[in-house]
């Protein structure tokens, strides 16, 4: 019996399998399945979405024979099974239900997941081709994971800036793997939303971007705490572009995601940290086949080294940060002929508008306007990072890295906007509020 582990490519849905049945007296039924799910080197699951007929079947005598493809090569598999239980609740119905979503493009009213069916594998046969495909050598090399993933986790074990360490982790995916278009996104203070802190490989970054917990591969990854990976997306265009319409749009938000116009293949891998989601990792192709399950465990160990870097350095950053400074200067701004800078704050939301346009809204939005706010009035331009965390009014979460993570976002999307508005760092634990013009402050409560 060849072993699952050795085929786990044939697992991915892409070319629709083939499932042979019979009935008490012997007649045989074949139908299309549409994914075979790998459970561990015994066992397959099923989605239970069969048709009448292959469902009496199995419930006749719990046998049936399935033929699996391996999309890239083209290569076989028939697997002998035996019907070992159903499950609608746990991990493997989770994950199955979490692939449906995706592929069924919003179908799943109408093919809706009632249990994953787990099979025993009797036996893993190839089928002989009879014009076997000549791959490509690189194809056949394969990619050395073992290397570049001990390569990219060692060079976050040693960085200590946090930025940087944002910026190491998606070069390195670039270089390395070769995973051109990647970003790295954290949650709200909600848990609700996901923010784009960085990104690589796009038109535009897109800092400020948000998307749902739960929407695409991305919020399921943020949702379920799990890697979710789509191989050949060519079946869910429609909504890849559903989900991209949807993100940014509440709140008079208009910041788009970064995305490729026509993705056919995306993994969504959790930065988890003692339990905790510190953000997604996300990398995406134009191509299929582009992410495996090879590649999938390698963004695991890497996601989980970029949390724990990531959470080391904010709070080592925290700890060296001065309790005390001495502040630039302060006096009231005067008008002096300068031009003005219209800001518009909604509480609500904490949503900022500069001249008319949206800024940025949560924790960064608010931070940004209790700075503006003291500029205003006294002229302030230095803050601590302390003495910001410790200002109650602010009502900043109780993690420790919100804060950080805030702050490098703000200042990413000032830089990307190049608005009038700058936000430096001249030493450790110190930021420098940079305004071209007289602010004009408006607080609107709706």
């Amino acid at each position: 019996m060849i072993p699952l582990s050795t085929i786990r490519d044939s697992f991915e849905g892409v070319i629709p399998s083939i499932i042979a049945t019979t009935d008490r007296y012997g007649v045989p039924n074949v139908s299309y399945l549409s994914h075979v799910y790998y459970v561990d080197e015994q066992h397959v699951a099923l989605s239970n979405q069969f048709f009448s007929k292959t469902a009496d079947n199995v419930a006749a005598n719990g046998l049936a024979t399935v033929m699996v493809v391996d999309g890239l090569t083209g290569q076989q598999h028939i697997l002998d099974l035996v019907f070992s239980g159903s499950e609608d609740s746990g991990r493997i119905f989770n994950q199955v239900e979490r692939h449906l979503a995706l592929l069924e493009q919003g179908m799943s009213h109408v093919m809706k997941l009632k249990a994953v069916d787990i099979y025993r594998v009797e036996d893993c046969r190839p089928v002989p081709a009879a014009h076997p495909l000549e791959l490509p050598s690189q194809l056949e090399a394969g990619r050395d994971h073992i290397s570049q993933t001990a390569r990219l986790t060692q060079c976050l074990s040693e960085e200590s800036d946090p930025e940087k360490l944002l910026d190491c982790a998606l070069e390195g995916l670039e270089e390395l793997f070769g995973f051109r278009h990647s970003m790295v996104l954290v949650p709200d203070e909600s848990r609700s939303r996901l923010t784009t802190i960085a990104s690589r490989g796009y038109e535009q970054f897109g800092f400020g971007s948000e998307i749902a917990f739960g929407d695409g591969v991305i919020g399921l990854a943020a949702k379920a705490m799990e890697p979710v990976r789509v191989t050949d997306f060519s079946r869910g265009r429609r909504y890849v572009a559903a989900v991209r319409a949807m993100s940014g749009s509440e709140g008079g938000v208009h910041i788009p995601l970064p995305a490729l116009p026509a993705p056919l293949s995306q993994l969504a891998v959790p930065m988890s940290a003692q339990g905790r989601l510190i953000g997604v990792l996300f990398t995406e192709s134009e191509k299929a086949f582009t992410f495996r399950h090879a590649d999938e465990q390698s963004l695991r160990v890497i996601a989980a080294q970029l949390a724990l870097s990531l959470s080391y350095a904010m709070n080592e950053r925290e700890r060296q940060e001065p309790e005390t400074g001495h502040a630039a200067p302060s006096a009231p701004i005067h008008a002096g002929g300068k031009s003005v800078v219209a800001l518009r704050f909604y509480p609500r939301d904490a949503s900022l508008f500069v001249d008319g346009e949206y800024l940025i809204r949560g924790v960064p939005g608010r931070l940004l306007w209790h700075m503006l706010e003291q500029y205003s009035t006294s002229g302030r331009q230095d803050f601590l990072n302390r003495e910001i965390r410790r200002d109650k009014s602010l009502q900043l979460p109780d993690f420790k890295d919100n804060l950080e993570t805030r702050l490098i976002l703000l200042r990413r999307r000032l830089d990307e906007k190049g608005g009038p508005i700058r936000l430096t760092r001249p030493e450790r634990g110190r930021m420098r509020l940079e305004v071209d013009g007289l602010p004009e402050l408006q607080v609107v409560d709706t």
